[in-house]
Order: C-alpha cells, then structure tokens, then sequence
C-alpha cells in the first residue's frame, strides 16, 4: 500500500452492478456528528471520479446537486449508501449518522458492511459512544481502521490523536493501532499552523504530495529520515507480531531485512482477520482540486485490505418454521438470501428498501419470499408473503442508476416492497427463508401525539404505519389504559425527525401531548357500600339492592369477589350481575378514573323484586356499591414502578446514582462489568423516568445507556398523588 500509481477511473468510476463478490467491498464509516464522515465520502467520491470538481454527480450528461442542502440534512439522520469504483473494484460507502439518536441506522449499516472506518477529528478526539460502537465491532471481529480528519484545526496533533486513539481503541494490544503515514507539513503560516500538504508512507518510503490538487509521489530528504524511520520501525514490529507467519518476528529481531512486499501482505491479511488498526488522514480536495489528502491512500487501504464478503460469517438462516438450514453464504448460485436492512419514502417513486444481498443472485422484476420479523410489540407486523419487486438501482446522490441484478456481497436499492420492512428477509419464492435480525436498540423516550384537526386524524393511521415501517427503533402504541398514541423514540432529536417526516411526507400535522403513565386506585382500608337501584315509573320497573364489603389485597391480586349471601336474598342468578357490575366500575375507577386493583368485593347481602330485578338492574346496584364504598375508606393512587437497568461508565457513577435516588429511586445494587463500567440496578416510578432516555445522555455525556421494564403498581406517596391531582383540575 502507498506506492502503487493510480489513474483516474473518470467515468469507469461510475458504480455498476459488481460481477463477483471478490470484487466488492462494503465499508462502514463510524463517527461522532460533526467528526466529517459525510465530507469523507465525498473526498472519496472525488477521488474515484464519481462526482466532477465541483462536487455534483455526473451520469450520462444529467447533472443534479450533490450537495444539495435538504439532501445533506437527510443524510445526517439516516444510512445513506454511495458506491464507488476504484481500481475495479465496487466499494459500498455506508454514510452512518453520528448522532446517538439514530444508533438504529448505525446498526443497520453494521449489519450491511464487512468492515468499518473510524473517523476520528483531530480537533474533538474520540467520545464515548464512538468507543461503545468500537466494542460492538471487536466483539463480531469487524475489521477496522481509523481515519483522521479536521487536520486544518489550528491545534490539530496527528500524532497525538493517535496515541489518543490507541489508548481509546487498542485495548490490551495498543500497538495494534498504529498510523501507516504520517502528515507532511508544508510552510508555517503568520499564525504559526503549518498546514497538511501531504502524506509520508511508512512503508513504501515515500513522499506523497497534494499541494497541487494531484498525488505527486517523491523521495524524502534527510531530513524527514529520522522521524520516517523511527514510526516505520514501530509500524514494522506492530505488523510482524500479527504475521502468521511464527518466525517472522525472530528473524526480523536477529537483523533480516524483511521486504516491503511480504509487509504489505502481512498487514492487508491482519486487517482483513480484525487484529491489526490502521491510522490514516483524510483531508476534503481544495477548490479546483481533484484528489483529497489520503483519499487515494484509504482506496488503497479499502480494495486491497478490507475483507470481501466472501471472507464474513454471514448471520444464521432457518426456514420460517424455524428449522436450521445450510447454505454456501456469498454464492451468487446458491438459494437466494437478502435483508432489508433500510426502508425509506420517496415522493415519485414511493417506498424503496435498501438490501444486502447474502446469498444467490436478486434479479429485477423477480417474485420474492418476505419473511419477519419479530417485532410485533414496536408495531411491526410479522410477515410471511410472496411479492415482486420492482427495479433495482444503485444511488448516488437523488440518482438511481438502474441494474439488471445484484450478486451474493452486494447491496442496491429495490423499488415498490410494499410489504417488506427493515429487517425482513428477502428468499427465494420456492425456498422460504429467514435471517436472525440484527440487534434493536429499545426507544426509550414516549412522545404522546394527537391528530390536529379531523382531516389529519383520517390519515394519522396510515402516516404512523409507514413511519414504522421505515423505521426498526421506533414502537407504535395505543395506550389502552391512557388511551394515548404513543411513539416510543430513542431521543428528542429521533422524536423531532419522526415528527416532521409525518408533517412533510405524509401530510399529517400532529400536536404533541403530555405523556401519561397508567396508574391504578385501591382501598387504603376496609368499607362498607350498599347499592340500591329501584325505579318504578310505569311499566316494567328496575328494583336491586346488594350490600358489599371491600378490603385491601397485597399487590398483584387484581379483582377478587367472594359471595357471602346467605337465604336467597340475592337470587344465584344475580350474584353473577353483581360481579359484573363491580368489575365494569373497577375498571373505570372509583375516585380518580384509574383502574380499580387489589381489592376483595364480598357480596353480603341484598333485595330482590319477584317481577322488577334483572340482570342489568343488579349490575347497576352492583357498581352503585362499590362507588358507595369507596366515599367511606381513603383511595390510594398506585404508579407503576419499572425495573431499570443502567450500564455506566465508572466515571459516571455516583452522579447517575444520585440523579436516580433524585427520581425516588432506590437502588438495588451494583456490579463491575467489563471496559471499565458498573452495571446498577434499581427500582424507580415510570413517572419520574419519562426523559430518562434524555436526561442520562446528557449526565453521562453520551456513554451509558439502561433498559427497563415493568415490575409491578405501588401506593404514590400522599404528596405527589396531591400534586397530580391537582394538575389534573388545573387542566380541566
């Protein structure tokens, strides 16, 4: 790598449908927001001659805006895909966004790529959920390098970025990361900066100029061989000891020279196997220019290190009963396998589902299995239908450049899926198959919503299920007990994404409501309620008497009734009416219109009219009873309490653990985890945790997260219960 000449591909560079999975490579690019992925691939885009100088994509004479502003503001919240061609190659760029809001379309281009590029700026170095991403990747055995950016930042320190980042990312093996060039500084400038002009390649020995908008390859000077020298020695021994080759190591330190070439192969083997990180600089093509510093470096590093799709365990297949099946994954001729891993709304052309393709060959026009997906409790329905697909394309910017198929390790976009979702499996029509979904993250945050006037509300169903349906990390409910509309969103900036696209591409206009939490009433003690139901104004009349007492039940009893009527005094066949009647008023409420639980209902006594009772008459009574009941014994509010579960760093503890006892939480416990973090474990009101999500971001500056769930109601404290109620009068 580094000393290979490179012609510009120009319209070669253009991406087609890929001919072999050997001649693809599917890339990831991580980074924090503002850290320059998007910037990076369009240097990249450059480079490889996709896009002109001016930045605009060029096809076949049509030129559109490649830098489109609401283009761009799309794709920092959302996967976008660029392919690219160098040196016949087809690289599948996976623009992820950097912000923690939209972790869902990070995990989607995970899913999608074979490999990752960590951009890191000089001028903000590593965050903590750059680190999370990082760890996810070790823990698949992704390949990784790491890209350098912002080096024009007046304090930007290319070599100290990679101590950073070899502290943050090498774990036990810091040498595994290690830069393969090192920055050339051309002429201070009055304020001191002496700029980027180019790149020293360790390896090859050379110099790589990119003052004058091209690569100009040369010899260092005497000068730049002692600081050249010393980082070669150190990226040499880094190579060697992740050679397979187990005597490598030993001759080099008994004093063999050791060829640049079996170098070069010893460091393209460790990084495709994910045991050895590259550190590389990027910097944007200046005005005029045609090739960005180190973009020709990272084609390089991306077409003859990265792994092929041949070379990734592909995730487990089984037929949708759930029975395992074997397949040679990457094999254009085997059965075909593909995923949805993106769903997205254009306005012309509809819905178009972005898909890696695992297995066999996916052809336009082709009738296809859509199997999944297991996640029913978010809305999502589960799907199991034959359906044709539409046209196949590759994009570029608002461009789709059509294609006749796409072979196992290649991704393209598929118009018209009606039916298929993100994380749906796409298979063959006779040979049904599913994949095992990539791992969702859980939203957190509720955002409560109603329809603004009536003509949204006739289209708010449809808006919510295609909203849904593009997006996997967001959960759809219709609050039975509150009867709100929720959507459960991973942030605010996810809830405010959710909310515009409902307004601008569904035409729904929606206002945002306060969030409620289902409470529950119950008795604070013993009463006594009679129940009386007596009407007699011509004709068939209405007469019912029951006498009742109600008592207290530990927690999670529900609703018990006990018949303790003795001489017929209730009929048997209004004993059952009554209980109807008091479990229909428990289920209303008796004093703040929650649902009445954990109380025993006897029936002790009662009157009936040979003529007048019925049954509804008794259900009546019944419910009259126990409203009756509960005017004589103090009525307790119950709130729900959730089981949370927060994974901190250890830094971050003790502000997490007083920030929770600050929401009445109480703390269960403790445990030291892996990567230096502490699991806590405690209970806490749900009402008290509506902008956890929010809230813990910010306290742990975007390094812990927590899941919860529901553990049982429990009596809110007299105070609060006092407080909330009298926000409800206020608002009625």
């Amino acid at each position: 790598m580094g000393d290979k000449a490179h012609t510009h591909p120009g319209a070669a560079g253009r991406a087609t449908a890929a001919g072999h999975p050997t001649s693809v490579r599917n890339v990831v690019l991580v980074g924090h927001s503002g850290s320059g992925k998007t910037t990076l691939v369009e240097a990249l885009a450059l480079t490889a001659g996709a896009v002109n100088r001016a930045g605009r994509v060029e096809d076949g004479g049509c030129v559109s805006d490649y830098d489109d502003m609401e283009h761009r503001q799309q794709r920092s919240v959302q996967l976008s895909l660029v392919p690219v061609e160098w040196d016949g190659i087809k690289i599948n760029l996976l623009d992820t966004p950097g912000y923690a809001d939209f972790v869902g379309e990070l995990r989607a281009g995970l899913r999608a790529a074979d490999a990752a590029l960590f951009v890191v700026s000089a001028s903000d170095g590593v965050d903590g959920s750059t680190r999370m991403v990082w760890e996810e990747c070790a823990a698949v055995g992704m390949p990784r390098a790491i890209v350098i950016t912002h080096l024009e930042a007046a304090r930007a320190d290319f070599e100290e970025m990679t101590r950073i980042c070899a502290e943050a990312f090498g774990g036990d093996d810091p040498d595994a990361v290690l830069p393969l060039y090192l920055p050339l500084h051309g002429p201070a400038a009055p304020d001191g900066h002496a700029p980027v002009t180019g790149l020293v390649g360790l390896l090859s020995r050379k110099l790589f100029d990119y003052a004058s908008g091209e690569r100009v390859a040369s010899e260092p000077g005497e000068a730049d061989l002692p600081q050249l020298d010393e980082a070669r020695s150190l990226l040499i021994e880094g190579i060697i000891s992740e050679s397979e080759d187990e005597t490598l190591m030993e001759r080099y330190l008994g004093g063999e020279q050791v060829d640049v070439e079996t170098l070069i192969e010893d460091l393209e083997r460790a990084v495709a196997r994910g045991v050895f990180f590259p550190v590389l600089a990027a910097a944007p093509a200046a005005e005029g220019a045609r090739q960005g510093l180190g973009t020709v470096e990272l084609l390089e590093l991306i077409t003859r290190g990265f792994p092929t799709p041949l070379e990734r365990a592909a995730p487990r297949v089984t037929t949708p009963e759930g029975a395992g099946r074997e397949l040679r994954m990457c094999d254009p001729e085997e059965s075909l396998v593909a995923e949805v891993v993106k769903t997205s709304s254009d306005p012309y052309v509809g819905r178009i589902s972005m898909v890696r393709v695992f297995s066999g060959t996916l052809r336009a026009d082709q009738t296809v299995h859509v199997s999944g997906h297991g996640l029913t409790d978010r809305g999502h329905e589960d799907h199991d239908v034959d359906e044709r697909i539409g046209a196949l394309s590759t994009p570029f910017g608002k461009q789709q450049r059509p294609v006749s198929h796409v072979i196992a390790g290649d991704l393209a976009c598929v118009a018209k899926l009606t039916r298929a979702e993100t994380g749906d499996t796409l298979s063959a029509k006779d040979d049904p198959l599913l994949m095992a979904p990539w791992e969702m993250p859980d939203p957190l945050l509720p955002l409560a919503i109603e329809a603004h006037s009536k003509s949204d509300e006739d289209k708010l169903s449809q808006g919510l299920a295609r909203l849904v349906a593009e997006d996997p990390t967001m959960r759809l409910e219709h609050n039975q007990d509150t009867h709100q509309v929720v959507l459960w969103c991973l942030g605010e900036a996810h809830a405010d994404v959710a909310l515009e696209r409902l307004r601008s591409r569904y035409g729904v206009q929606v206002d945002v409501v306060p969030h409620r939490v289902p409470l529950r009433e119950t008795f604070g003690g013993r009463a006594a309620g009679r129940g009386r139901h007596v009407k007699q104004s011509g004709g068939h009349g209405q007469y019912a008497i029951c006498e009742i007492e109600v008592e207290p039940l530990p927690g999670g009893s529900g609703i018990e009734f006990v018949d303790k009527v003795v001489g017929g005094a209730v009929p048997r066949q209004f004993v059952p009416s009554v209980e109807k009647g008091v479990r229909a008023q428990a289920a209303k409420g008796v004093a703040a219109g929650h649902p009445l639980i954990d109380v025993r209902v006897t029936l002790l006594d009662g009157k009936a009219h040979s003529v007048d009772s019925s049954d509804a008459a008794f259900q009546t009574a019944g419910a009259l009873a126990l409203r009756e009941a509960a005017t004589e014994a103090r009525i307790h509010l119950l709130e729900p309490v959730a089981e949370v579960s927060v994974l901190v760093g250890d830094d971050y503890v003790g502000p997490v653990m007083s920030d929770l006892s600050g929401r009445r939480g109480k703390v269960l416990g403790t445990e030291q985890t892996s990567g230096g973090r502490t699991l806590i474990r405690a209970e806490v009101p749900e009402i008290e945790i509506g902008r956890y999500a929010v809230d813990l971001r910010s306290l742990s500056h975007g390094t812990a997260r927590f899941d919860r769930r529901y553990a049982r109601h429990e009596p809110m404290p007299a105070q609060v219960a006092d407080r909330l109620r009298e926000e409800v009068r206020a608002a009625s």
